[in-house]
């Protein structure tokens, strides 16, 4: 994947909290995918008028997602093994992201530079994508870059969870170490693809907060391997697969992704499915404790995003999947 290096990029939509460091905390949960799931809350917070969604732990798993249920939590209470609530924090000026991100050119030399042209193309697409739609408008989240633990609206979590997206304050939230871990110990082939494809798979999440998805597993969270679980996980596996395919079209990118790098998400979405970290972590395959997938779905999934381009296909809640 090459950017164009003339692009500009917004260095605004990632936040770098790194240099503050591990920092625990608490916070509620707040509530909200192409298809026309119903909205509302599944659970209101006491004096908050907020929404509290019941979504599955997935431990220490690096099963990346929305972020699990050992987070959320009401007002005044404690949460997360008895920590406090806080406020989230704010970005670290040390990040020098908007010095050191300016445009594609950068994105192709750095890590940093590349969540950054990433994020700003998969937000672009899906303004558009809105906007073709008739949808309401597409609502801009932040990505943020934290080390080893982090503190957000749903709560405190660390790096054992994986990337995640918390639906309250509508952030994406990302360890780039998950990286090294998704290569070494579930062996997945690696490279800035499949880095790509797990951060379009949490703006998928958001995608579902906005349009209303989320709220039916708000009130259907039991795991199994038919679950709204993981039909959830899976068409956020299928929205990352439909911006892969209109990624050049942002304008963020010199031309289109190759086989070489889709085959980078497909070895990534393998690695995290639910019957491959099973057998990594526990010998046998448990398919009533599934929440995302199996390697063969996962890999389905993105396929279908990424060969039709349209996330009208990606109705994961209809039929079988």
């Amino acid at each position: 994947m090459q950017f164009d290096d003339d692009k500009p990029l917004d260095p605004s939509q990632v936040e770098d909290v790194r240099a503050s460091g591990p920092r625990p905390g608490g916070g509620g949960f707040g509530g909200g995918g192409f298809g026309g799931m119903p909205g509302g809350c599944a659970l209101p917070i006491g004096g908050r008028g907020g929404c509290l969604l019941l979504l599955l732990a997935v431990g220490a798993m690096f099963l990346f997602g929305i972020v699990p249920t050992p987070f959320t939590g009401d007002q005044g209470g404690q949460q997360g093994g008895g920590r406090q609530p806080g406020a989230p924090p704010a970005a670290s000026p040390s990040g020098n992201l908007a010095e050191r991100c300016r445009t594609g050119a950068d994105a192709d030399q750095s890590e940093d530079c590349r969540v950054v042209g990433t994020v700003n193309s998969i937000q672009a697409y899906w303004r558009q994508a809105f906007q073709e739609r008739g949808r309401k408008e597409y609502t801009p989240a932040k990505t943020v870059l934290f080390s080893q633990a982090v503190e957000t609206g749903c709560g405190a979590a660390d790096s054992a969870v994986g990337p995640f997206y918390c639906p309250a304050d509508r952030k994406v939230y990302l360890d780039l170490t998950f990286f090294d871990t998704l290569q070494r110990d579930f062996g997945a082939e690696g490279g800035p693809f499949a880095q790509a494809y797990v951060i379009a798979h949490e703006y998928g999440h958001h995608v579902q907060n906005l349009l209303g998805t989320m709220n039916r597993v708000g009130r259907d969270n039991l795991p199994g391997a038919d679950s709204s679980s993981v039909r959830l996980e899976l068409q956020a596996d299928c929205y990352a697969g439909v911006w892969a395919q209109n990624a050049v079209k942002t304008g963020f990118y010199r031309e289109p992704f190759t086989r070489h790098d889709i085959n980078q998400a497909l070895s990534a979405a393998a690695a995290v499915g639910d019957d491959s970290i099973q057998r990594r972590t526990q010998g046998l395959v448990t398919p009533d404790a599934f929440t995302h997938g199996t390697s063969r779905q996962r890999e389905k999934w993105f396929s279908t995003g990424y060969e039709s381009g349209d996330p009208l296909r990606c109705d994961t809640f209809a039929g079988g999947i």
